[in-house]
């Protein structure tokens, strides 16, 4: 234990976080506990001025954090990470299809779960030690594909990155656009998905459904393509929410499921005549803000599987990057009924301007 009163500057990648998350950073052996003692009796300080555990921190500001407490309890043993074998480290990198100082892009095969979980031994997130090259923190996920879903995964590379990417997606700013191989054709090219999501009772979480009473609101857009007569079709797909399996859960519900996706397809989810029976979802392409100003704008490209596919249904690959990545959110159904009753209100507001002024004219007559 010191006596000695501590100071701290904050550093670039600290820009804009929460003083609590600071000290889970850089003093996680200090509980929540302590921080909130110290903040109510006035002796945690950002440049002077009393501090809360919620206040943002900029770089450059002075924290002052009291002296060193003796730790009462047996700290927490540190686990160590297996170091990864060289054929893991090239598996890793070799996935890597964009690279700068605040991120990685990968284009995930299928088969790789993005975290790991029961009986999920490896996953990206264990294997993000080999992207750490000479920076001090590990690179860090700030979102998620399914295990069986292939594509671009967007990875950060500094803790500032990671939470400006987290924003980006949990606003809605950052865009995905999905590729995805459905059964039969949809009756409508181009329409809006607008179903509510849930988790389905009985299944542990692992399965979602949709609920239009306790649901989450969930909104899809589909495009299609090519078509393979009735058979099937190659459809472009963007999530404009964020629930989980909701482009798999959307398509089913429409009577589509996703070739290869027997948990929601069940039998009907499988082609005959030599088409794979993996999942045919595929994120495309990625597009976001950077933090250091500009975008990311990545494409991802298919795995085998299903470019081999593409082929037998005879479509051409290159059709599908001539849809155009829309920039803003579609309006949903209430706004479009808003607007609708606006535009009919003006309409009406201009026929009394023109009976009244037809009106005048023949009193001057």
């Amino acid at each position: 234990m010191t006596d000695a009163v501590r100071q701290f500057t904050v550093g670039y990648d600290d820009e804009g976080i929460r003083l609590d998350r600071w000290f889970k950073r850089h003093l996680p052996d200090t509980s929540f506990t302590t921080v909130a003692k110290w903040a109510r009796t006035g002796q945690l300080r950002i440049d002077g001025a009393r501090a809360t555990p919620g206040d943002r921190i900029s770089a450059g500001q002075i924290l002052r954090v009291p002296p060193e407490e003796a730790v009462k309890d047996t700290p927490k043993p540190v686990r160590e990470r297996t170091p990864l074998s060289d054929d893991q480290v090239a598996f890793m990198q070799d996935m890597v299809i964009h690279q700068d100082f605040q991120a990685f892009v990968l284009n995930k095969p299928p088969g790789l779960a993005t975290q790991g979980g029961t009986k999920t031994v490896e996953h990206v997130d264990g294997l993000l030690d080999a992207l750490q090259y000479d920076n001090e923190g590990r690179p860090k996920l700030v979102h998620r594909l399914d295990k069986d879903t292939s594509g671009a995964l967007l990875v950060a590379r500094t803790s500032r990155a990671a939470a400006f990417f987290a924003k980006a997606f949990s606003g809605r700013t950052a865009r995905k656009v999905y590729w995805a191989l459905i059964v039969d054709v949809p009756s409508i090219d181009d329409g809006m998905i607008e179903l509510p999501i849930a988790k389905q009772p009985g299944t542990g979480g692992e399965k979602m459904h949709v609920d239009e009473k306790e649901g989450a609101p969930a909104r899809t857009r589909y495009r299609v393509i090519e078509r393979a007569g009735n058979r099937a079709a190659w459809v472009e797909l963007q999530p404009f929410t964020g629930r989980t399996h909701q482009l798999r859960v959307h398509m089913a519900a429409i009577g589509h499921p996703i070739v290869g996706d027997g948990k929601y397809g069940g039998a009907a989810a499988f082609l005959t005549g030599g088409i794979s029976r993996k999942m045919h979802l595929h994120a495309r392409r990625i597009k976001v803000d950077h933090p250091d100003g500009g975008g990311i704008d990545v494409t991802a490209e298919l795995p085998t599987h299903f470019a081999e596919s593409l082929k037998q249904l005879g479509f051409e690959e290159s059709l599908g990057d001539d849809l155009v990545l829309e920039e803003k959110t579609p309006p949903t159904r209430a706004q479009q009924k808003t607007r609708a009753k606006a535009h009919a209100k003006g309409v009406r507001k201009a026929r009394r301007g023109e009976r009244r002024g037809r009106g005048e004219r023949d009193d001057k007559k």
